[in-house]
């Protein structure tokens, strides 16, 4: 394991009009579905997790490591690979779930989580995890791990990028700013700060409990690159993350604009899910809600594949 063994291209997503090709764009949607019901059965098993804020991260998580990053499973500790840290560390559910189906440790191993012998915590853990990048879990500080990673990356002369998710009521922390203030002081133009701006933290809405009201407002001020994007847009998710690499100048942060609890109906926009765990029959609604997302678009696709224009 490790070492400079070759790492794949940097994927193109695009084509001259920044418009990904449907199919693609249907994949990555059918992948994140399939993740979001396994974090559903994760939860469900263990009676505990973090299943709100996971459902609304999916699809980020699905484009950086289905389409973006480059890494291989075969190489967790590739010193050329691409960086994620999950600063929102406790959705391991949405982490975990991306990790098996990306290749990195068998999927039958989800059916362990929160287990007192599982590797897979509450929170994610570097030591324990293969793909895991850093360990998180106090919020507010994994802007500042992926800041050291970027400038390391410069140092010592690497081509990788670092992306940091956060949540929007982590970045209410102060470490943040301080952490955004030094990246832009130093144009780390390799870090992209991902915000899962689904409006939601543990006790209740965040624009009641203490905002920020304008995230990207607030990180141009500290001099970065802003970009404000719908978070379940795949296509979206896909040409902000291109158009931050392609910034020679500054760090980059998008805000992404997500809904927690995404793919559920009675989970979305409702805090009581930031940690709720559903009984027998909530868990089968959902899974049964999720598999129907994951039926429709099999169907988009096989009529794709047979030239039927849907």
């Amino acid at each position: 394991m490790g070492g400079r063994i070759p790492l794949p291209v940097r994927p193109p997503s695009f084509t001259k009009e920044h418009d990904m090709e449907h199919t693609q764009q249907i994949k990555l949607e059918i992948t994140a579905a399939e993740c979001r019901k396994e974090a559903l059965a994760m939860v469900q098993a263990a009676q505990s997790g973090h299943l709100g804020g996971s459902m609304s991260v999916m699809d980020i998580l699905t484009v950086l490591y289905f389409n973006t990053m480059r890494i291989t499973p075969d190489s967790p500790k590739n010193p050329d690979r691409d960086r994620c840290v999950l600063s929102k560390g406790h959705c391991t559910p949405a982490m975990y779930s991306i990790l098996a189906h990306k290749g990195f440790f068998p999927i039958e191993e989800l059916k362990t989580f929160r287990r007192i012998d599982s590797n897979l915590s509450g929170h994610v853990e570097m030591t324990k995890v293969p793909g895991v990048d850093m360990s998180a879990g106090s919020l507010g500080q994994g802007l500042s791990a992926a800041l050291g990673m970027a400038l390391a990356a410069r140092i010592d002369g690497c081509q990788y990028r670092v992306y940091c998710i956060c949540g929007d009521g982590e970045i209410q922390e102060g470490q943040i700013w301080e952490a955004a203030q030094v990246a832009s002081h130093y144009g780390a133009n390799n870090l992209t700060v991902i915000v899962d701006n689904n409006r939601i933290q543990l006790d209740g809405f965040t624009d009641r409990i203490g905002g920020p009201s304008n995230a990207a407002d607030k990180f141009r001020a500290f001099g970065w690159n802003a970009i404000e994007i719908d978070g379940h847009d795949v296509s979206q998710i896909a040409a902000a993350l291109d158009a931050a690499a392609a910034d020679a100048i500054a760090p980059t942060a998008i805000i992404a604009n997500t809904v927690k609890g995404r793919g559920v109906s009675f989970m979305e926009n409702n805090p009581k899910w930031h940690g709720g765990t559903p009984n027998e029959d909530e868990f089968a609604i959902a899974f049964s809600e999720v598999q129907s997302r994951i039926d429709h678009l099999n169907d988009v696709l096989h009529k794709i594949s047979e030239g039927v224009s849907r």
